[in-house]
């Protein structure tokens, strides 16, 4: 099949027309919200457990979500999708964010 070069332009130009248009509105899906660590402030002082670990993610909609001890090294790459639990040495969690 050959499409010529006005017939591709025209392709072009239409599908790029969805690109201005509004965005769809928010829902509740994480990955259009993104991650929100005020969601999940009550947490701060429990113990952190696997299973409280998926809770703050999904209450915080976020797609990924970590445990950080002291000393623990970590990446420096900022994951607007990830919740982060700061920890002390006894998984008290001292410190929530999202990065």
């Amino acid at each position: 099949m050959h499409v010529s070069a006005k017939h591709l332009w025209a392709i072009l130009a239409v599908s790029s027309l969805g690109a201005c248009s509004s965005p769809p509105p928010a829902t509740h899906s994480p990955s259009l919200q993104g991650c929100n660590a005020e969601a999940v402030h009550s947490m701060i002082g429990k113990t952190a457990t696997p299973a409280l670990l998926e809770k703050a993610r999904e209450l915080a909609g976020a797609q990924r979500a970590r445990v950080l001890r002291p000393n623990d090294v970590v990446t420096l790459e900022y994951d607007s999708q990830r919740l982060n639990l700061h920890t002390d040495e006894e998984l008290t969690i001292e410190r929530i964010h999202c990065g």
